[in-house]
């Protein structure tokens, strides 16, 4: 993947993804909202209005109600829990920046960099689309519908693997550094995508041969709206037995997928989050069926972390 290059799956999907670049990596970080696609369905835009009005923080719903992407928050960088699930408000629960992104993107830098009990708040909502939070008094739940985008530095120094050499960071940091991020909430992120540093010559030239933000959000509307005519619904929000029946793979899709799953070692959650995305790239292709091509595709996705 090119490093300028935004992530080709928001719409069609909406994956939680995390780009690993070094420290000189450019980062484009409204790249997620400027591909999902406009809300398709009044009982979304109903659900974030409805949840915003009764928030604090609560700005102009018409104003987001008009744009494709609600919410891009950038969650705080703060060693406590309070900060990504709840407003720290004494016995009454408040919302958080988890449910402030609520039907958008959260989008969290430097993602290693929080702590470990930070993030495995996130597996809840990731998973459920609901965070939970409980106080003495009382306990309140809270939507939390969002897309997770993170990026991070594949090493302690940001250098690892750049052709500079710089980084001096032994194999025994380097994996304490990946460990911070648990095997449950790795489970929970579909993509993960490499992005290597520009040469200085090339960030201020215009290259005709990448596809453009504007045709890929194109490409990412139409596999939107394939998604919804031939199941009413995204991807994402596939059931285990709806993908079954709509991310059913060819033969040779099957024997790739079976052998990378015992090869390594990948738990049934990834089974079906890997049949999503090979959905996905499918839809974006053009193509009715999900075959071999597509699953190595969404199977190297998942790679990345484990070849630094």
């Amino acid at each position: 993947m090119q490093a300028d290059e935004p992530i080709p799956l928001e719409g069609g999907l909406k994956p939680n993804a995390i780009r690993v670049g070094h420290t000189q990596a450019p980062s484009d970080r409204t790249a997620a909202c400027s591909l999902l696609p406009h809300w398709s369905q009044k009982i979304q835009s109903l659900s974030f209005v409805n949840f915003h009005n009764q928030s604090p923080l609560f700005l102009n719903s018409v104003a987001f109600i008009t744009e494709s992407c609600p919410k891009a928050t950038e969650g705080v960088k703060e060693n406590s829990v309070v900060g990504l699930n709840g407003i720290d408000s004494g016995n009454l629960p408040r919302p958080g920046e988890i449910s402030l992104a609520h039907c958008g993107v959260l989008f969290l830098d430097e993602i290693a960099e929080y702590s470990r009990k930070v993030l495995d708040v996130l597996r809840q909502p990731l998973e459920a689309g609901r965070i939970t939070i409980s106080r003495a008094a009382r306990q309140a739940d809270f939507p939390a519908r969002f897309q997770l985008i993170a990026a991070m530095n594949p090493c302690p120094c940001g250098y690892l693997g750049h052709a500079s050499g710089r980084c001096r960071c032994t194999p025994e940091a380097v994996q304490r550094y990946h460990a911070r991020l648990s095997g449950p909430m790795l489970d929970r992120i579909d993509l993960q995508i490499e992005v290597a540093a520009l040469p200085p010559a090339a960030l201020n030239q215009q290259n005709g041969a990448i596809e453009s933000t504007q045709a890929i959000a194109s490409r990412v509307a139409t596999a939107h709206a394939i998604q919804l005519v031939r199941q009413g619904k995204q991807n994402q929000q596939l059931g285990n037995h709806e993908i079954a029946q709509y991310c059913k793979l060819d033969q040779a899709g099957e024997r790739l997928l079976n052998g990378a799953m015992l090869r390594l070692h990948w738990s049934a959650r990834t089974y079906h989050r890997l049949l999503r995305v090979a959905r996905s790239i499918a839809d974006l292709a053009g193509s009715d069926t999900v075959g071999a091509a597509h699953m190595a595709e969404a199977i190297q996705y998942r790679r990345v972390l484990q070849e630094f």
